[in-house]
């Protein structure tokens, strides 16, 4: 009776945390993606870190070379380095439709505090 309270209680133990690991990653899937082969400047704008002026110089390199081949060819684009496509990589595809509806707002860094100065006289 024991050893069966215990393999139960362990059961339950591994259910909860694998619905909640399920769970964060729900939200990513449900938001949507722009195809950045396909997408004009106003879709291009909804991802996060991207604006018009960004829109438009994806558009120019995509126009000057090409479709892209896959995603991390955006960072050729320039303003878009590394840091920047780790942020929208997760709403960008090369193939499919655009299902992206709303600007995704990326949560942005805390300011860092200036040192305050104290007058020595």
């Amino acid at each position: 009776m024991r050893k069966s309270l215990h393999i139960i209680t362990l059961a339950l133990v591994i259910a909860a945390v694998s619905t909640a690991a399920f769970a964060d990653a729900a939200p990513v899937s449900s938001q949507g993606v722009v195809n950045i082969n396909s997408a004009d400047a106003s879709q291009l704008s909804l991802l996060p870190r991207v604006g018009a002026k960004a829109a438009e110089r994806i558009i120019a390199y995509r126009t000057e070379h090409g479709p892209f081949k896959k995603a991390t060819d955006l960072m050729q684009v320039k303003g878009i380095g590394a840091k920047t496509f780790e942020r929208l990589s997760q709403y960008v595809s090369v193939e499919g439709k655009t299902t992206l509806t709303s600007k995704i707002q990326s949560p942005r860094k805390p300011r860092a505090k200036k040192p305050t100065t104290t007058a020595s006289n």
